[in-house]
């Protein structure tokens, strides 16, 4: 009989804490989640107070088993899941499905795995946070609840196979509200004044000193008026300021603050963060990952403020107790940090070293001195003119916890601290202007959202929880709703002037402008869902009704509501809505009527189509006419798309001319663009070609591409048998047999099979799967 049983959520984690616990404790997993709520009827009793209905995952039921048995057996079962409510919730199904006695039982909870975090926890056990429990009930059948009445609507509305959610529906408008932001966004413009000035410096070497003038012109007439002016102007240093300033670092990380900063310095996706964050705390590296608060353990600091001394000597520290003032912060533990200070690197993948690194520099940065900056700024006035020139310069007199960490924001490059060391100049002293430049800038549009900045938002907005974010983002990806891609920018004219040796002289010059980088669009479903969602729904996507519920379910965790009673103010109120948007609301999949046609007088209208948004040529009539359909292109939106723009969409299938006398064709079809000749198929290469202006010879060339693949690919082929081919594939190599393929076994010589073993592989092959009609 075993003495003790552990059981924590995941492998890795039983595998470190086995290690602290010796041969008295036996640690297994339960492999997160054992139960959810069932799929029929919500998997929620609406007549019997909300109560969830659970089952038993079908995935699960092995591990069920085999706890039980374990459980039966031992003296002792210690819960040892995560301390956030989603851990309490799974202790509390354990305990439920496993039928575990009280006396028996014994729930721990640390924030970091180590030895001493682990005896430490098993000295102080706890019975099961009921209160927790039902936080994490209320948010799973509220979800539920949204979900499975909203969907519906969606299916019968908008197109079949959508999903709504509560926290996801919200950020989706968070995203389409910026889009409708920069779609509505006309740009400005104005000229910007720049100057160099020669000066000698202390060696009597002339050097440059760079000043922009402290206002915009305009228009261009203005701009050349003020350099006219300057042509016969004097320039002298008016005032010279140095003033000393401080730059404190950033607090230690939180789950936003290092979803964030792992976005911007190591290009991680928020998914991506919590992946590597999750490996790093369950192999014991760092404290647990889903916390809002930047609190330090005394351990830390002092941990912290030797390792510093150790280093960078005395000056460079510095106490700093940070305080959470995060909206609706929760969790009690600390902020996360290495859960050994003194160990500035770890074992593990590329990016478990890299991430692992950015939390170390973090945390040591948040206990070292301040850094301490001289700012100065010359201002040069003009002899004629009231404006006034100005150059700025910013020296580092100590760096503080710069030498080990800078942070990141979402409008700055990397690394770009200024530390311009200005040449020495004295008030009144005159300057000679080498060069001025005025140069045409346009207004910004609005930033559209990185998933760091949408994290940002959805914190400042009191949307979701740290455990919320990252699966929140990722659905809305996987449902369609949002994209993350990049987009090229499109060039633009801007005009410029220059006063060089006293000619004035202007030019029009071109840049690319808007390129995006990983950023996130809604789709046009996304923007078609969303416009219905608010319509009908309001309140479930008001931004402040989502945060107060997450304020109801702190309060559910704190002991203050009955977690039922906030289910009933919703849900009753919300399910009349359902009803009524059943009944009243109109069916829209997005249609815009666009115009009609000059060469055929046929309407043009663009829609949200069975697989996505499309263009429509034409209308069906009685007297037997059909519409022609198009796809739009990538970038292309509903809401923005012109006439002249879906009429391009109906120039495809284009004939580019013939190929060893047939045709070739380029057309777009479900799987995206492709050339057409002999009867096959080639896809046209993505961001390279494009099927509305490739020509005949990259045609060609991709056709040949292909068939070069194919000949490699072809391993052997049988006269007597010409339908039936060994291939080389992806995975090996296979036999290709009357459109259907069936694998050859590792280690097995595929050019020497013969005909008779070909077909053995192929009569012992799987039967094929029965495609039944989905309900």
């Amino acid at each position: 009989m075993q003495e003790n049983l552990v059981i924590v959520e995941s492998p890795a984690k039983a595998k470190t804490i086995e290690k602290f616990l010796g041969k008295d404790f036996l640690v297994t997993s339960s492999m997160g989640h054992i139960r959810d709520l069932e799929k029929k009827d919500a998997g929620i009793d609406l007549e019997n107070n909300y109560l969830p209905k659970y089952v038993v995952s079908p995935d699960k039921k092995k591990i069920v088993s085999e706890l039980k048995k374990l459980a039966k057996d031992a003296k002792l079962v210690w819960i040892a899941s995560d301390e956030d409510r989603e851990g309490e919730a799974i202790a509390w199904h354990l305990q439920e499905v496993l039928k575990l006695k009280p006396e028996k039982t014994k729930r721990i909870v640390f924030h970091e795995i180590t030895k001493e975090a682990i005896l430490k926890a098993v000295d102080n056990p706890r019975p099961i946070d009921i209160n927790l429990v039902n936080a994490q009930q209320a948010r799973r059948v509220l979800d539920r609840l949204v979900g499975f009445e909203v969907s519906p609507v969606l299916w019968k509305k908008v197109k079949p196979s959508l999903s709504a959610g509560r926290v996801q529906s919200v950020a989706v408008r968070l995203i389409v509200e910026r889009e409708r932001e920069i779609i509505h966004f006309t740009a400005t413009s104005a000229f910007r004044l720049t100057a160099v000035f020669l000066v000698p410096d202390e060696n009597g070497n002339v050097v440059e000193l760079k000043a922009e003038l402290n206002k915009r012109f305009n228009t261009k007439a203005e701009a050349r008026a003020f350099l006219e002016k300057c042509q016969s102007a004097e320039f002298s240093i008016a005032d010279i300021q140095k003033k000393p300033s401080k730059r404190t670092p950033a607090a230690p990380f939180t789950t936003s603050t290092l979803q964030q900063e792992a976005s911007r310095k190591l290009g991680f996706s928020v998914s991506q963060t919590m992946s590597v964050a999750q490996r790093l705390y369950e192999s014991g590296k760092i404290t647990y990952m889903r916390t809002d608060s930047v609190n330090l353990s005394d351990l830390a600091i002092t941990t912290a403020k030797s390792k510093i001394l150790d280093m960078h000597g005395e000056k460079y520290h510095k106490f700093r107790q940070y305080t959470t003032k995060s909206k609706g912060a929760q969790e009690a533990h600390e902020a996360i940090r290495p859960t050994y200070l003194d160990q500035e690197e770890v074992s593990g993948t590329a990016q478990e070293k890299r991430l692992y690194e950015l939390i170390w520099k973090r945390t040591i940065a948040s206990q070292m001195a301040d850094a301490e900056l001289e700012r100065t700024t010359i201002s040069i006035k003009v002899s004629n003119a009231p404006e006034v020139f100005q150059a700025t310069g910013e020296i580092i007199k100590f760096d503080g916890f710069l030498r080990v960490y800078l942070e990141s924001t979402d409008n700055e490059d990397e690394g770009s601290e200024s530390k311009t060391l200005l040449p020495p100049v004295k008030v009144d002293q005159l300057l000679r202007a080498e060069q001025i430049d005025a140069t045409e800038r346009f207004s910004q549009k609005p930033a559209r959202y990185t998933e760091a900045s949408l994290v940002k938002k959805l914190e400042e907005q009191g949307i979701g929880r740290p455990s919320t974010y990252a699966p929140t983002i990722t659905t809305i990806q996987n449902r369609g709703y949002v994209v993350k891609e990049d987009r090229p920018g499109v060039e633009r004219q801007y005009a410029t002037l220059s006063l060089k040796n006293g000619k004035l002289s202007e030019k029009e010059k071109t840049e690319i402008t808007g390129a995006e980088k990983s950023k996130l669009f809604p789709t046009d479903i996304g923007m078609v869902v969303n416009d219905f969602l608010v319509k009908y729904f309001e309140k479930i996507m008001d931004y402040s009704f989502t945060a107060n519920v997450e304020v109801d379910f702190d309060e559910i965790a704190d002991g203050k509501r009955i977690w039922t009673e906030v289910i009933d103010a919703f849900y009753k109120p919300f399910h009349h809505h359902v009803e009524d948007a059943l009944e009243n609301s109109e069916r829209t999949n997005g249609e815009r009527y666009l115009g009609d046609d000059p060469a055929t007088g046929l309407p043009v209208s663009v829609k949200i189509g069975r697989y996505g948004p499309l263009a429509q040529l034409g209308e069906t009539t009685e007297e037997g006419d059909k519409p022609r359909f198009a796809s739009l292109r990538s970038g292309q939106i509903l809401e923005t798309i012109t006439l002249e723009e879906a009429l391009e969409l109906f120039k495809l299938p284009r004939d580019l001319g013939e190929y060893e006398d047939k045709k070739v064709r380029v057309n777009i079809g479900r799987f995206g663009p492709y050339v057409q000749h002999d009867g096959k198929f080639v896809s046209l290469e993505k961001n390279v070609d494009d099927p509305y202006s490739v020509e005949l010879p990259r045609a060609i060339e991709l056709i040949e591409a292909k068939r070069e693949k194919d000949r490699k690919a072809l391993i052997k082929t049988f006269d007597e048998e010409p339908e039936l081919r060994i291939l080389e594939g992806r995975w090996g190599p296979y036999i290709s047999y009357k459109k259907k393929n069936y694998k050859i076994a590792k280690g097995t010589d595929a050019a020497a099979l013969s005909l008779e073993d070909c077909m053995k592989i192929i009569e012992a092959g799987p039967a094929p799967k029965k495609r039944g009609r989905k309900k």
